[in-house]
């Protein structure tokens, strides 16, 4: 059944789609009145019946309770080091579906793509329309936040609000005895809130990693293999979702 979040909450169980949704509910689904779909507000996913057309909106009626929330059960923040290429689309997508809470973007000292400042907005608002369109098709009941784009600095300072603060470091998967993942995770059961970060393709600098740890975060590994800018995120999301889910 397909899935829509609006911004305009229900009044008396009654909202409207308006928008590419609304167009996408009438030019590419063809949906009639009468015909049923998922409608997320405030949070909450409803099942809801098309009652009528009013111009390009689409007005629609609540028609069940609240349905069982998939969200994960940590709010995870993902902060990468900018990659290069299409793989900060596919960061966005993937980690959306497997239950990512925010993506925070940040220059790292390796990173080979640079931020235009003119074009930084709209290509926030894109990688925001691929957040949304995965948590639609993986029955989110949030759409994770795309931040703009922030320095090392600015990210260092942002970091103190959240209840564990990790780090993927490859030195530390070097190591014979690594910090092992799981370990980690089994001794934050009572902590809500999970900030990790994630270097470029040439990864964080023994620097940042410093930086880092003075401000509180803990090196991980994420086993002993070394895996790429992309990948490495949702390692982390597929495993914490193991953990807690």
């Amino acid at each position: 059944m397909q899935r829509y979040f609006i911004s305009q909450p229900f009044v008396e169980g009654i909202s409207i789609i308006s928008g590419d949704d609304a167009k996408h509910i009438q030019k590419v689904m063809r949906m009639q009145e009468g015909q049923e779909l998922i409608v997320v507000s405030e949070g909450q996913a409803f099942k809801a019946i098309i009652e009528g057309y009013e111009g390009f909106d689409v007005r629609v009626k609540k028609s069940t309770d609240s349905l069982r929330s998939n969200e994960l059960p940590k709010l995870v923040t993902i902060c990468c080091g900018l990659p290069k290429g299409e793989k900060l689309d596919l960061i966005t997508q993937k980690a959306t579906e497997l239950g990512m809470h925010e993506l925070i973007l940040f220059e790292a000292e390796r990173s080979i793509v640079k931020w235009d400042a003119q074009k930084g907005q709209k290509k926030q608002q894109r990688l925001q329309k691929i957040a949304k369109e995965a948590a639609e098709q993986s029955h989110r009941n949030s759409i994770p936040l795309v931040h703009d784009i922030l320095s090392f600095k600015e990210l260092l300072q942002q970091v103190n609000k959240y209840d564990v603060l990790l780090v993927a470091d490859e030195e530390d998967a070097k190591q014979e005895k690594r910090t092992q993942f799981a370990e980690i995770l089994s001794k934050v059961h009572d902590k809500q809130s999970i900030c990790i970060v994630f270097g470029p393709e040439g990864g964080l600098t023994r620097n940042e990693i410093q930086a880092l740890i003075d401000q509180g975060f803990q090196t991980i590994s994420l086993g002993p293999r070394i895996l790429r800018a992309e990948t490495a995120p949702l390692y982390v999301l597929s495993a914490i979702s193991y953990e807690f889910e």
